[in-house]
């Protein structure tokens, strides 16, 4: 089956070439294009994407909220977004992630690497390296730290011991393989935690779990 994907992408060259690109694999399809915000939601919600890669400077409505309209919090059969940026970690890119997002790249990675990316968001996996978790966490700590007044009831309170102790590894940045080795599990068994984890704390996938992680003091800034 093929991946299903939308651009969204001001620059006309910079979008025919994404178009070009990803339409000369053999399971991708682009069902859809977009050169501003307003365009981006109405082409999205028109056409059900699996993926929609997302340029961050949309005019009319940037990217950060067509991602918050298209796959925030409560959108239903939400697609995988894939931002775009110049800046390997800005501001603009954790804002993203928190409204949606699976993850992002830069504007000049190469195409291999681009369709790679997508492959990797349209399977529910995240696209952040542990360096750019560290980083990303580690720059905005302010704005993921707990709350001083704990909640009333505990946010991973719907999962297992076992299970927040993959999440605190996945918050730290660890891949599938990593996380079996420190555990001495094996990566099936990892797999089956993280997919147990993302059900049940109605996750979309790793990225959302690893601000749920950092947000719930889980996982420290430090580590």
């Amino acid at each position: 089956m093929s991946v299903r994907l939308v651009i969204c992408e001001d620059h006309e060259l910079v979008r025919a070439g994404y178009v070009t690109v990803f339409g000369a694999q053999p399971d991708m399809e682009v069902v859809g294009e977009a050169a501003d915000g307003p365009a981006a939601v109405d082409v999205a919600t028109r056409m059900q994407p699996d993926v929609v890669v997302m340029d961050i400077h949309l005019p009319l409505m940037d990217g950060i909220e067509v991602t918050r309209r298209i796959a925030g919090p409560g959108i239903a059969q939400a697609p995988k977004v894939l931002v775009v940026t110049t800046f390997n970690v800005d501001q603009y890119v954790y804002d993203a992630l928190r409204a949606g997002a699976s993850g992002f790249l830069l504007k000049d990675t190469p195409s291999a690497e681009l369709v790679n990316a997508v492959r990797i968001v349209a399977r529910g996996d995240s696209l952040l390296s542990p360096a750019v978790t560290r980083t990303l966490i580690g720059r905005y700590a302010d704005r993921v730290r707990p709350a001083a007044t704990a909640p009333a009831t505990d946010p991973l309170g719907a999962i297992a011991p076992r299970e927040r102790e993959v999440l605190h590894h996945i918050a730290r940045g660890l891949s599938n393989a990593e996380i079996a080795d420190e555990l001495i599990i094996s990566v099936e068994t990892v797999k089956t935690y993280v997919s147990r984890i993302l059900t049940k704390l109605d996750l979309r996938d790793r990225v959302q779990a690893v601000v749920l992680a950092y947000r719930t003091g889980l996982v420290g800034t430090d580590g």
